[in-house]
């Protein structure tokens, strides 16, 4: 089960930094290595995200302990900030699309 998240894992983030750099291609200003530039958007989006999702659950007072501890221990707002950047690139295509 650990191997099939794993492996989603990186399939997501290999579509994801493939849409960014379909996404960096229509800019005007052509950047000097594209994955280097998508890589580190994806990196710093879930950076963000993660920021964000600390600092609400501090302001809430959530308790950090509200999930179960795992066999595979990996923090849940650290995988939730990380999928939500993966996917936020798709989510802009339907975003521009929806608007045209």
């Amino acid at each position: 089960m650990q191997a099939l998240g794993v492996t989603f894992l990186v399939v997501g983030v290999v579509l994801s930094i493939r849409e960014r750099r379909y996404l960096m291609m229509w800019r005007s200003q052509p950047a000097p290595n594209q994955l280097a530039t998508a890589l580190s958007q994806l990196v710093g989006t879930a950076g963000g995200i993660y920021l964000s999702l600390e600092l609400l659950f501090s302001f809430l007072k959530i308790p950090e302990d509200w999930w179960s501890q795992a066999e595979f221990f990996v923090e849940p707002l650290a995988v939730i900030s990380l999928l939500l950047a993966i996917v936020q690139p798709f989510g802009l295509r339907v975003w521009l699309k929806l608007r045209k």
